[in-house]
């Protein structure tokens, strides 16, 4: 298998090679296809994983995430980084201590949003940069590279304030973030907005939400991350309910001309670690 930090150092070097897209696999199967498929590296989705255990985001613990990002990192031998909400705890030494965790489950890389869901708000920018900085600070005294994406969540919380996104960003550059990403923005000006305001890797969501547009395009206007968050997850959900939903109310099975045949182990194999 690869070893964790051969994992990281390959996931810190691609962010230096220009733009790539890191989809987000929610669990084994899932991940080995995606590894199949030729993907450099992985994100977990916190939407996907939840529902995957009937329950909706936010909805999961901290022990529950960490469980679902050892057993990823086992299953396959591309690095993955995980999508760790808040940090699990509003306090900076909880933010520290859950990329401690994530690091032991065999993650290269986590992820800091700047959200509460239980006080449904965004923290306080002080606070929340002493935050990102106490979980970088972790980061940063592990053996080997761990990537810290900071995230500003208000265009996904429905606070759509481009030049408060971009003051967050800013702060958290400051506080020594390795990648930063504000998930939601709506237009291709918004992102190049916030490309011209920072000098960390970008990290975007499917691009602007007013009209996907193809990763050729992200990449030239310097984009280096493109993740694609629960999406993957709800279309394999949206394809079980269309199948079904045909089935009981027609009695049909058109559903099965969509059947993917061996490809789905062929890539499951292709995506499992060779081990000696």
């Amino acid at each position: 298998m690869t070893s964790q930090l051969e994992k990281a150092k390959t996931f810190e070097a691609i962010h230096s090679e220009g733009c790539f897209v890191i989809p987000n696999p929610w669990d084994v199967g899932s991940a080995r296809i995606l590894a199949g498929l030729g993907y450099k590296a992985l994100a977990t989705t916190s939407a996907g994983f939840a529902r995957s255990t009937g329950v909706d985001d936010y909805n999961i613990t901290r022990d529950m995430v960490i469980g679902h990002a050892r057993t990823l990192c086992e299953a396959t031998d591309v690095p993955i980084t995980a999508d760790l909400e808040n940090g699990f705890g509003d306090s900076p030494d909880t933010c520290a201590e859950t990329i401690g965790l994530a690091a032991q489950a065999g993650l290269v890389g986590g992820s800091i949003e700047d959200y509460s869901a239980a006080s449904g708000s965004q923290y306080e920018l002080g606070h929340a940069r002493e935050r990102v900085a106490a979980a970088v600070e972790a980061a940063n005294a592990l053996p080997f590279p761990f990537i810290v994406t900071a995230r500003a969540e208000n265009f996904f919380t429905g606070i759509p304030d481009l030049a408060d996104t971009i003051a967050r960003l800013q702060a958290y550059q400051e506080a020594g973030a390795h990648c930063l990403f504000a998930p939601g923005l709506k237009t291709l000006e918004d992102i190049r907005s916030v490309l011209a305001s920072v000098d960390r890797p970008v990290n975007v969501l499917l691009g602007p939400m007013d009209g996907f547009v193809p990763v050729p395009e992200l990449a030239a206007l310097g984009v280096r991350r493109i993740s694609v968050g629960s999406v993957f997850s709800n279309l394999a959900y949206g394809a079980l309910i269309n199948a079904a939903e045909e089935l009981k109310a027609s009695g049909t099975f058109g559903f099965t001309s969509q059947l993917p045949g061996p490809k789905i182990m062929d890539l499951m194999q292709a995506g499992t670690p060779q081990r000696d």
